[in-house]
């Protein structure tokens, strides 16, 4: 997997004209007596890290961790005061106004959290607008401008108006805008964070359907756990300017860096979290024209009490020991078998195998070719669920408040 974009060791400092800030930063200061001394407002810590082309990089924090300063300095919008931003070889940090503009141009563009959108100009128009500052004709344009709609459900609405479309369809209509210009990174700044918690949902599951199609590289900003564990490929959590952690939303759930992680995640829906992968180990199994004798000397190897029968790498049954002992040993497995056993996705979510989890017997787990790579059962489901994580610190409300009443935020 290639790295589309490296930040490495970016800070910026707010009202730090004389360079003060940034020397306290240095000698180990913390963003809060930076403030209270100097009045210099830390909006980044020395972040460093690498986001992989076609992944979705969530970067996640309360109000004034500096994950929408850090966004912003991504396509220069802010310059940091120090460190490098490297999309495709070119420092957006320190390359002239003409390489920026091209960068804009054609690696990177933004969608924002309000729509923006005119409202005197049709939805075709409206997205269309960046193609036309451009220079781009308007038969052109146009063509574009109707596929990035058609991308997101919208191409009937091409000739409506923003008042005439709901708060979820103007939105669409602000993604098929970033879409429109066919940027290889798409920064999203808090994009569904204006809408209703169900529209919210539907933007989410839309966006990764999407990206399964589009496979961009999205660098996607929220202060909503549950929507960065949802998007995320990988998930880096902000505080005071500084990375705390950077994992896949099973690593942090799992392995919590710190008490504030820990606090974040101690309410979490572990379900929508882990996978089935997560959970399932290796399955005994025979082969459909095998007899019990096979089947039990499987089982034995394997020290398992059952075995899945097998056709062609597809799982079409499921055979007991108990059922293997009472039969003749040269029997087919196909006679003593159970048909159609419980089957499951090593893609799901456990949230999504608790009907075939009910069934009380082990589920065989498949790829994406429904072929057998696996086997869960319900003891792994429930002992994934159950939190191991201790108490968590005080409420990060707390943590909020202290950011509120002790100084603006950067963001």
């Amino acid at each position: 997997m290639s790295v589309k974009l490296t930040a490495k060791n970016v800070s910026k400092l707010f009202n730090d004209d004389d360079g003060e800030g940034a020397r306290r930063l240095a000698a180990g200061e913390s963003k809060e007596d930076i403030f209270k001394a100097t009045g210099v407002t830390v909006g980044i810590d020395n972040v460093s890290f690498d986001v992989n082309e076609g992944e979705i990089f969530v970067i996640m924090g309360l109000s004034g961790s500096g994950k929408s300063t850090i966004v912003r300095t991504l396509n220069g919008l802010i310059p940091p005061t120090s460190g490098q931003i490297i999309i495709d070889n070119v420092d957006v940090a320190s390359c002239d106004k003409e390489t920026l503009r091209e960068v804009r141009r054609k690696k990177i563009t933004m969608v924002f959290q309000h729509f923006a959108l005119f409202p005197h100009k049709t939805i075709i128009d409206n997205v269309a607008f960046g193609l036309k500052l451009k220079g781009m004709g308007k038969e052109e344009r146009h063509e574009l401008a109707r596929a990035s709609l058609a991308k997101v459900g919208l191409e009937a609405y091409a000739n409506s108006y923003p008042s005439q479309l709901s708060g979820g369809m103007q939105q669409r209509v602000g993604l098929a805008r970033g879409l429109a210009n066919d940027p290889e990174i798409l920064l999203m700044d808090e994009p569904f964070g204006a809408l209703d918690p169900l529209i919210r949902r539907e933007m989410q599951d839309e966006l990764i359907v999407l990206q399964k199609e589009l496979k961009k590289t999205i660098i996607f900003i929220t202060h909503d756990l549950n929507e960065a564990m949802i998007l995320g490929d990988r998930i880096a959590i902000m505080k005071d300017g500084a990375f705390v952690q950077v994992g896949t939303a099973q690593e942090i759930v799992s392995e919590p860096a710190d008490d504030y992680v820990r606090a974040f995640v101690s309410d979490i829906d572990r379900s929508r979290v882990f996978k089935v992968s997560d959970i399932s180990r290796d399955a005994a199994w025979v082969k459909v024209d095998s007899t019990t004798a096979d089947a039990l000397g499987v089982m034995d190897k394997a020290k398992s009490d059952f075995a899945y029968v097998v056709e062609r790498g597809v799982p079409v049954g499921l055979l007991m020991r108990s059922d293997a002992m009472e039969a003749q040993r040269t029997a087919p497995v196909r006679d003593v078998m159970y048909a159609e056993p419980p089957t499951v996705s090593e893609e799901s979510y456990l949230n999504e195998v608790y009907g075939a989890a009910q069934a009380g017997v082990p589920m065989a787990v498949t790829d994406d070719d429904g072929k057998l790579v696996g086997v869960v059962d319900q003891e792994a489901i429930f002992e994934q669920l159950a939190s191991e994580t201790e108490e968590p610190p005080p409420q990060l409300a707390q943590e909020e408040a202290k950011k509120q009443a002790g100084q603006p935020a950067s963001e």
